[in-house]
């Protein structure tokens, strides 16, 4: 049986095969780097300053051993007989004045390090946040919202933990190798070469290392994503959870994909766990090594107590960055995985992209609507055809009623004007412009849509009637209200207009949710206003307040409505028939209900009947 997991997998950059170096995969490694050198590409004097400081520190942290050499040599009886007490305090003073310059050194490194990792993750949420805003309807259909939010949390997060603890670790860790390396060829060549014996292990166990992390930490970063889709999605849906007993379904879900996550991190702390120790192991072999020969080379004279000492040292400093290279590494593979998520996002294009060179669109005189026109339109998802060449032609200032079976067509229409989708073939014009020609800043002024569920942000009533214009006076705002009836009901809640509506208008009724929206649209004034099933989930008191509203709200501007309940649509000027992707019947109500047999009057009978 399928893993129950495998119902919340997307499609997306999680499913390429990570082993696989050709097609996608590899395009989407290429993206991954371009993304990492556009936003590191606007830093490049600090990371020129972050480079020089932490030379200067490793190279005063590396100075260490050499002094306490000096320090033995020189500075201690008898083996520097009549060597004055004031050399070894010189060296005891250099030394204590190393360490302070390292640590200052040290500051400023994670200073400036610091503020290169915050101004890339700054610039990098934007982009993101920024570009997920642009992105049409289309992919947030495919995309679940925790998915969405992964890439704006852990993904970011795991670049965020390798710019910080992770950079310093593996810059630090290199110029310490290299350095060391330096300074044990001048100190001893021959005892460097004996040190550094064992180097060919290490290459070998990191290699091993290196092969299985890889997919390790790619299945980790794709585990806490499928966890984190599933809570949000879980909770956001809550109610219904808790109406239809869906908890224990859930938890089993959650259960699965909690249990593939927690497997994933297992397999990466095994693979830790065989990496660190063995590279420790092996840097404790070489300074054994080392201490066994050069001891005999103390013997024999060829080299000084102080020189072994600083030898050994080093040789185990050598080894130590090595073994931060299993914690770095881990870090780094979370980092590519997330980075190869978010450059695959990114690179996703809008399918309603805006114009290059845009027309303007002029603003109707007075309170006038704009006109719509369909022309030949044809509108496909994927390979289901859902309209098959609409003709239409609404009228400045006209109020339009669009109705017909669920599944039919209307909402596609609606989504049409709005430019939420492009047609397949055809054209959608407004005052004889392509919609696929205006700026959507235009577009967006000129064509609001209110669906059946208004969305309300958290916030106060004023703010969320505002949103369509941030710019409105509280006045503004309070004649939109007054306009469609609100006011009072607004007055009357508990702070009024400086109610917090709470997430998602939770706080107010579904009626006066949509009398807000509506607020909110009138005060927008748009040339063309869609109302999308705006009235079928209100119950029968509500639905006459806001039917008192929508004769306002519909004054003098072109509308189109879409509805079941036929008492919204008898404020319309039209009726269009909407069935199998086309129009069948296209007049006023009254003339249409005089139509034996026809779809219209099948309907408002339906309707009729089922309030028996």
């Amino acid at each position: 049986m399928t893993p129950l997991a495998d119902q919340w997998r997307g499609v997306g950059v999680e499913d390429l095969d990570e082993q696989d170096d050709r097609g996608p995969a590899r395009l989407l490694r290429s993206q991954s780097r371009a993304l990492l050198r556009s936003l590191l590409a606007p830093h490049g004097r600090a990371f020129a300053v972050a480079a020089i400081v932490l030379v200067a520190e490793t190279a005063a942290r590396l100075a260490g051993p050499y002094l306490l050499k000096l320090g033995i040599d020189r500075g201690i009886p008898p083996v520097a007989r009549g060597a004055a007490p004031t050399v070894l305090l010189s060296v005891v003073g250099v030394f204590v004045a190393v360490l302070v310059a390292r640590g200052v050194l040290e500051h400023a490194f994670l200073v400036v390090s610091g503020r290169i990792g915050q101004d890339v993750l700054l610039d990098l949420r934007q982009r993101l946040f920024d570009h997920f805003q642009r992105l049409s309807i289309s992919f947030h259909e495919r995309y679940t919202s925790g998915r969405v939010i992964a890439r704006l949390t852990s993904d970011v997060e795991a670049i965020a933990e390798l710019l910080g603890s992770g950079l310093l670790s593996i810059t630090n860790g290199v110029l310490s190798i290299l350095g060391i390396s330096v300074v044990l060829g001048i100190l001893d060549p021959f005892l460097a070469g004996v040190a550094l014996l064992v180097l060919p292990l290490v290459l070998v166990l990191s290699a091993w290392f290196r092969r299985r992390a890889v997919v390790v930490y790619r299945q980790t970063r794709e585990a806490v994503a499928l966890v984190i889709v599933h809570f949000v999605e879980s909770l956001g849906g809550i109610q219904a959870v808790q109406a239809f007993r869906r908890e224990p379904r859930n938890q089993a879900i959650f259960d699965d994909v909690n249990g593939r996550y927690a497997t994933a991190n297992l397999r990466a702390n095994r693979l830790a766990a065989v990496f660190g120790p063995g590279v420790s192991g092996i840097g404790r072999a070489s300074v054994a090594l080392v201490l066994f020969v050069g001891a005999q080379r103390v013997v024999s004279g060829e080299m000084t107590v102080g020189a072994l000492a600083a030898f050994l040292l080093y040789t185990r400093r050598v080894f130590e960055p090595m073994q931060d290279l299993s914690q770095f590494y881990n870090l780094f593979q979370a980092a590519v995985a997330a980075l190869e998520k978010l450059s695959g996002v990114l690179e996703e294009k809008p399918q309603v992209p805006e114009p290059d060179h845009p027309v303007a669109l002029a603003r109707p005189s007075g309170r006038r609507g704009h006109q719509v026109d369909f022309d030949d339109v044809h509108f496909a998802y994927g390979t289901t055809e859902v309209l098959s060449g609409v003709d239409l032609v609404i009228p400045s200032g006209q109020t339009v009623a669009l109705v017909g079976p669920t599944g039919a067509g209307k909402s596609t229409i609606a989504r049409l004007m709005g430019r939420f989708h492009d047609p397949t073939e055809g054209r959608v014009l407004l005052d004889g412009v392509d919609l696929r020609d205006l700026a959507d800043d235009d577009l967006r002024q000129a064509v609001i849509i209110v669906n059946q569920e208004s969305f309300l942000f958290s916030g106060t009533v004023a703010d969320n009637i505002a949103f369509g214009r941030p710019g409105a006076s509280r006045t503004e705002i309070r004649e939109a209200a007054q306009v469609l009836g609100a006011h009072e009901l607004i007055e009357a809640l508990p702070e009024g207009y400086d109610t917090d509506v709470r997430k998602r208008g939770g706080r107010l009724s579904a009626g006066q949710r949509q009398l807000v929206a509506f607020a909110r649209a009138y005060l927008a004034d748009p040339g063309l206003l869609v109302l999308d099933e705006a009235t079928s989930s209100l119950d029968i008191p509500s639905e006459r307040l806001v039917q008192r509203a929508l004769h306002n709200l519909l004054a003098e501007r072109t509308a189109v409505i879409i509805a079941h309940r036929l008492t919204t649509v008898e404020i319309a000027d039209r009726v269009l028939v909407v069935v199998g992707g086309g129009i069948v019947e296209d007049g006023a109500p009254h003339d249409l209900l005089g139509v034996t047999h026809g779809h219209y009057r099948a309907l408002h009978q339906a309707w009729a009947d089922s309030l028996v």
